[in-house]
């Protein structure tokens, strides 16, 4: 569904990533691993529009988006949720859910993808009018999600969606993520925390300094031993 060819992006003279090369196969979860600084977010900022390449390709399907407006690339189908949630605190989660659905126009799929994040994240629904801003951070986060939801995505790009959140809000919210792709919607996740996502991803990258420098089928990866030494703690 996703193919990333050669891609490099500059901040000035800054070379953030060189010649990034993967591919996220329609129907599954794919993941893309690194430490902070790495240049993960910059690699998904790059796919939606945020930040243009200095070089390379990005094909969604089989048309390239490289250069294209972030609405745009948005209307084709492909929706980040970013890092930190980035929700309007003195709105309330209903508001805050239908700001994502200003792609559907339609009312009543409007309403049929608030009902699915509903049934998504069961509590939200008694917090409908609830302003984000009091909200915890891992309900919070589950608003990110759903808001990203309510624009009917074909790949749904996650940027650290367990960034600040206690261990059992991340299960919880990590088997939503499941959810939804088993319910159909591809996922491009990129993540620190390396455990929880080799557990729910079928393949994974590894960038480092801005480069691709590992790859293969998460099971795989989590038994590497540069993996379990540099990222999993163990020898």
């Amino acid at each position: 569904m996703l193919r990333v060819e050669d891609l490099t992006v500059r901040y000035g003279d800054a070379q953030v990533l060189l010649k990034v090369s993967f591919e996220a196969p329609e129907g599954c979860i794919t993941c893309v691993l690194g430490p902070n600084g790495a240049g993960k977010t910059t690699l998904l900022r790059a796919i939606t529009g945020l930040v243009s390449p200095f070089s390379g390709r990005i094909l969604f399907g089989e048309r390239e988006i490289q250069g294209k407006k972030t609405h745009d690339i948005a209307r084709l189908g492909l929706i980040m949720i970013p890092e930190g949630r980035r929700l309007w605190a003195p709105l309330s989660v209903r508001e805050n859910l239908e700001v994502g659905a200003y792609l559907l126009g339609e009312p009543v799929k409007v309403k049929q993808q608030m009902s699915y994040v509903f049934e998504l994240f069961p509590h939200l629904a008694s917090r409908r009018n609830q302003l984000c801003g009091t909200l915890s951070g891992g309900e919070q986060q589950m608003v990110a999600i759903g808001r990203g939801l309510m624009g009917a995505p074909k790949l749904l790009l996650l940027d650290e969606p367990s960034l600040g959140l206690a261990p059992l809000v991340v299960k919880e919210v990590y088997q939503a993520i499941q959810t939804i792709a088993e319910e159909g919607t591809t996922i491009l996740l990129v993540e620190q925390n390396t455990r929880v996502a080799l557990s729910v991803a079928a393949h994974g990258y590894v960038l480092e300094t801005g480069a691709i420098v590992m790859e293969g089928e998460a099971r795989s990866l989590s038994e590497n031993p540069h993996i379990k030494e540099a990222y999993l703690g163990l020898v």
